[in-house]
């Protein structure tokens, strides 16, 4: 069954030319090959665009004039992987970073889960290694709490794990999922913009860890998001508040849950840190646009770009 289903690759990519041609290298030397390959460049100052298009591959290359970030970039290229002919039209959306290097039966065993699972699945995720193949604390799922004995079971004999929230280091979206429940929150701009879009899809759908699905995630150092982020911490603040406070991602408990666990990371972001004033101001700005503003639709962040019609139209049909 898997053969059959139409399966295209959006990977963002931004300043990071060699190691993009590694990531294509692994996506062109796949067990089961993918039907598209579409690369959204966000603006890079490098020559990444031009690497893409001359990869053998054959990848279909977006550029933006502008940065959009994480967020914006995966939300434009899903819009672009579906916005095609109903005969190209992609059954599922394998979602990377130029930094993700998938292991050459990455792709087929998030397949075979998928195909092994007795019922939908929205999405499903890889097992996420640094370079010393130890799994990497960036891209840790979370599990999906009060699943039943039966269901786990279900899980188990497909090779997986159920999980409520994953990664877009290397995240299998099924398209019907896209198509109901719409893209990336693209004003996240970077940070819990999967951790958002993952929820929002999982909420009432079903999700599956692979560990038989691995890539390696080559950041230049091995730790999770509470390492000291810098100014970037504003990001972690104001988009964990509009998540918490704006989305329909989680249920009442769930909001009282992770605003918990997100002020405990802060914490100890804090106490790790050896710039907190650094990080002080960015969490006073990330706390006062988070509480008093919100996130632009998708489509008003996108306006003007090559991608804003097909953004437009993705979101216009949810059902």
């Amino acid at each position: 069954m898997s053969e059959r289903r139409r399966v295209s690759v959006v990977l963002v990519a931004y300043n990071r030319r060699d190691l993009l041609t590694e990531a294509l290298d692994a996506l062109a030397a796949q067990s089961r090959p993918v039907d598209e390959v579409v690369v959204l460049d966000n603006c890079s100052e490098d020559d990444s665009a031009k690497v893409a298009a001359d990869h053998p591959v054959g990848a279909r290359v977006i550029s933006l004039d502008r940065n959009t970030g994480g967020a914006g970039g995966f939300a434009a290229g899903i819009a672009a992987a579906l916005d095609v002919p109903a005969d190209r039209a992609p059954d599922w959306v394998w979602l990377m970073d130029d930094d993700t290097i998938p292991t050459e039966d990455a792709l087929a065993e998030l397949l075979r889960a998928a195909d092994s699972y007795e019922g939908p699945v929205a999405l499903l995720g890889s097992r996420v290694v640094w370079h010393d193949g130890r799994d990497h604390p960036m891209n840790t799922p979370r599990k999906r709490p009060r699943v039943s004995g039966e269901l786990m079971d279900v899980a188990d004999r497909a090779g997986a794990r159920p999980v409520r929230s994953s990664s877009f280091v290397s995240m299998l979206v099924n398209a019907k999922a896209v198509r109901y429940h719409g893209l990336p929150i693209a004003d996240y701009f970077i940070w819990n913009d999967d951790f958002e879009y993952s929820c929002r899809l999982l909420r009432r759908g079903t999700g599956l860890y692979v560990p038989g699905s691995v890539v390696e995630h080559r950041t230049k150092t091995f730790g999770a998001t509470d390492t000291d982020p810098g100014p970037r911490f504003y990001y972690e603040v104001r988009n964990k508040i509009w998540m918490f406070t704006r989305s329909a991602a989680l249920s009442g408990p769930e909001r009282v849950l992770y605003t918990g666990a997100a002020l405990r990371r802060w914490v100890r972001t804090f106490a790790r840190s050896e710039n907190r004033g650094v990080l002080a101001s960015a969490a006073l700005r990330g706390l006062r646009d988070g509480v008093l503003g919100a996130p632009r639709p998708t489509t008003a962040v996108l306006s003007g770009l090559p991608v804003s019609a097909a953004v437009a139209r993705v979101e216009g049909r949810r059902s």
